[in-house]
């Protein structure tokens, strides 16, 4: 390192942002607009070489814009690393000035990649999308309290399965008049749910969620959403290969899509059924079949090449590499 690389952690709560500087120097300013402002102007003395913060449910994307616009180059990590990285450097205490620290210098070893903010129109449909899971999460909820519930609560959990429904029905609306509102998404869902299998809430999900598809290889979107089966080998033992980690909100939606994928996809049918054959477990084949979807729509977005279906040589995708 030089003595011109200056490494960045901030640490975002509710109402403080602890900033801490490699190789040395210390700030911190309320989490508010002001605060954003000021925390811009000291990192502006110091041009550093990079930002690191910690995603913590959206607290941290009014100063991640505050930034990004500003040109400073800021990535916004998973606070699990952070946290494995700090309990292997033998930092074991956490505070948020000891979080910033840290931050810091995961920045200097690790260097994660900056990645742009997502757009206004995309953390919009994030909203909606992550309102519409929070919904159905209630009504399954209330849907399961009805049916041993006592006739005296009975009322009342009809009429707010009722509200719930009508909520569901809204939002779905609302995400389709976003999709459509937007000449780039809406090409970009007709192309993906020209696949069998895929409907409104997998492309939904993928545009607000995923919007890396289409732009990365399939080994690095399939490890993006933590579909990719990792080793775990030691010496001369071999490990059972496992999936995890990744986004697991997209893995949920990938999940419903690929089971029905094996019923009406013939790509995806066909290689289930394979796999089924040869002795795996459903749910391993069933795993398969998610990195396999994925990596389809990964390729027909960056091929920006729709699915096809001829009667002659049976079903196939036009231009598009299907793995196995």
């Amino acid at each position: 390192m030089t003595s011109a690389q200056v490494f960045v952690g901030i640490d975002v709560s509710k109402v403080r942002l602890d900033l801490a500087l490699r190789p040395a120097g210390r700030f911190s300013a309320p989490n508010d607009e002001a605060g954003c402002a000021q925390i811009l102007e000291r990192l502006r003395a110091v041009s550093p070489t990079l930002v690191v913060l910690e995603a913590t449910g959206g607290l941290e994307i009014p100063l991640t814009g505050v930034l990004a616009a500003a040109g400073v180059p800021v990535a916004v990590v998973n606070p699990r690393q952070v946290r494995d990285f700090a309990k292997a450097t033998g930092q074991l205490a956490k505070t948020d000035a000891l979080d910033a620290q840290v931050l810091a210098h995961f920045a200097e070893v690790v260097r994660p990649d900056p990645r742009p903010l997502p757009d206004e129109q995309t953390q919009r449909l994030a909203a909606i999308l992550a309102r519409r899971r929070q919904l159905i999460e209630m009504l399954t909820a209330e849907k399961n309290r009805l049916g041993s519930a006592r006739t005296p609560v009975r009322t009342s959990l009809r009429a707010h399965i009722t509200w719930l429904d009508r909520d569901v029905l809204r939002t779905n609306t609302e995400l389709a008049e976003a999709i459509k509102a937007s000449p780039v998404w809406r090409e970009n869902d007709d192309l993906l749910r020209s696949a069998p299998g895929v409907g409104p809430v997998l492309t939904t999900t993928l545009l607000a969620d995923l919007p890396e598809l289409g732009t990365l290889s399939h080994k690095q979107i399939a490890a993006l959403v933590g579909v990719a089966p990792l080793n775990r080998d030691s010496g001369q033992w071999r490990g059972k290969r496992s999936v995890w980690g990744g986004r697991a909100q997209v893995r949920a939606v990938l999940y419903m899509a690929a089971l029905v994928a094996t019923r009406f996809n013939p790509v995806i049918r066909a290689f289930y059924q394979r796999l089924l054959a040869t002795g795996k477990a459903k749910k391993v084949a069933l795993t398969a079949c998610m990195h396999k979807l994925l990596t389809i729509l990964n390729a027909m977005l960056k091929q920006r090449s729709p699915w096809r279906h001829t009667v002659e040589h049976g079903p196939k995708l036009v231009k598009v590499p299907v793995r196995a």
